[in-house]
């Protein structure tokens, strides 16, 4: 379970999160929505202590992250996976360095155990076999599921999902949905997060749905609470329209 309570963040005299409460239940994948500037990224930062609140508490399996000093930091980031938006993959290396990066730079495994943990982790995304290619030769499909078996590789306990499928055409878009939706139920007690403004994910793949506005929670629940949902500002959002009552800066 990941918690905020009452979390405030300013930069300079914007106020970004404001008091917000925010509960992501463990083991299942929550989809957090909003505009542009409505500080998606910003939780997702005060998650992984890469951020720290102006006020409010960010607690992670029970653990208040606030207090954390930068030892403790290093050692609680291991439980964290992450999908970029381009993949961010090393240009130099080859997919299966590409892969094994994350332990060699987190566990004391010998090269042929990182090596068959990476050939494992790229079957499970369906690229069996591709150790030896460049990143060069790579579809963007491809460059986005190395970066998936690269966030995985290590076996976290939370994997963040950020724009996974921005600027992505719609077969490779669901593509990746579908993949979020495999590593999840392959692995149960993985609590996914996904940042996106995509809504056909939000009803397609998330089990827990989180909207943000105004640095506060608009509304959470179930795909189909959203669907059901009377709220003007969750119905100008879902029909993607200007008019309405959502305030646009």
């Amino acid at each position: 379970m990941i918690q905020f309570k009452k979390v405030t963040k300013i930069f300079g005299t914007f106020k970004v999160l404001d008091e917000l409460d925010l509960n992501i239940p463990a083991g299942k994948i929550t989809l957090i929505l909003g505009k542009s500037g409505e500080g998606k990224s910003v939780t997702i930062k005060h998650i992984m202590g890469l951020l720290k609140p102006n006020s409010g508490e960010v607690i992670v399996d029970g653990e208040l992250v606030n207090d954390f000093d930068e030892k403790q930091l290093r050692e609680f980031r291991k439980k964290f996976g992450m999908l970029f938006q381009q993949a961010a993959l090393f240009d130099s290396m080859s997919v299966g360095e590409n892969v094994m990066f994350p332990l060699r730079e987190h566990t004391k495994m010998s090269l042929p155990e990182m090596e068959e943990q990476a050939a494992k982790i790229l079957e499970d995304v369906g690229l069996p076999g591709l150790q030896e290619k460049m990143p060069s030769e790579l579809s963007t499909g491809e460059k986005k599921r190395v970066g998936l078996a690269r966030a995985l590789v290590h076996k976290p306990k939370i994997i963040l999902y950020d724009e996974p499928t921005t600027g992505m055409d719609p077969l490779v878009s669901d593509m990746i949905d579908k993949l979020i939706v495999e590593v999840s139920a392959r692995q149960k007690d993985l609590t996914s997060i996904v940042i996106s403004h995509d809504l056909k994910a939000a009803l397609d793949i998330a089990d827990h749905v989180v909207m943000l506005y105004k640095g506060r929670v608009q509304l959470a629940g179930s795909p189909d609470d959203f669907r059901k949902s009377s709220d003007p500002v969750i119905r100008q959002f879902f029909a993607g329209k200007v008019e309405g009552p959502m305030e646009f800066f």
